[in-house]
C-alpha cells in the first residue's frame, strides 16, 4: 500500500468527508432549521449510526478497503471515546477507509460509498419505533 497517513488520521479526515456529504444531503432536502439540520448530521455520522451500517457495508468493500479498515478498526485512540468501543472501533473502520478513497482522489468509489451509506441510514431511521 502507498504512503498513507495512520488510520486515526485516515479516520479524522474521513468524519470531515462524511459530516460535508451529511450536511449536503440535509440542505438539499429543503429548508428547515439549523438546530434541526444539526440534530439530523449529528444522528447520522454519529458513532452509533456508523456502527449500525457497518454491518451491511463491510461486504462491499474491496480488499483493499478491507485492508485499511482492518488497520483502523485495531487503532487505539489516546482520547476518551463516546459511546461504546466496540461501535467506535467500527466507526474509525468505516472513516478510515472514506478518508483513503479520498486522499487517493478515488471520487467515484467514494461517491459510490457515500450514497449507500446515506441509503443504509435512512433505512436504519425508517425502522426505529416513533417515540
Amino acid at each position: 500500500m502507498r504512503d498513507l497517513p495512520s488510520s486515526l488520521v485516515l479516520a479524522y479526515l474521513g468524519d470531515a468527508v462524511l459530516e460535508l456529504y451529511v450536511r449536503k444531503r440535509l440542505v438539499a432536502g429543503g429548508p428547515a432549521l439549523v438546530r434541526s439540520l444539526h440534530r439530523a448530521a449529528a444522528a447520522r455520522v454519529s458513532a452509533a449510526a456508523q456502527a449500525a451500517v457497518w454491518s451491511e457495508l463491510e461486504d462491499e468493500l474491496t480488499p483493499e478497503e478491507t485492508a485499511v479498515a482492518r488497520r483502523a478498526r485495531n487503532a487505539q485512540p489516546k482520547h476518551a471515546v463516546r459511546g461504546s468501543r466496540p461501535e467506535h472501533h467500527l466507526s474509525t473502520a468505516l472513516e478510515a477507509v472514506l478518508g483513503y478513497l479520498y486522499l487517493l482522489g478515488q471520487q467515484e468509489r467514494l461517491d459510490q460509498l457515500l450514497e449507500r451509506i446515506w441509503e443504509l441510514g435512512s433505512r436504519s431511521e425508517e425502522e426505529k419505533p416513533c417515540t
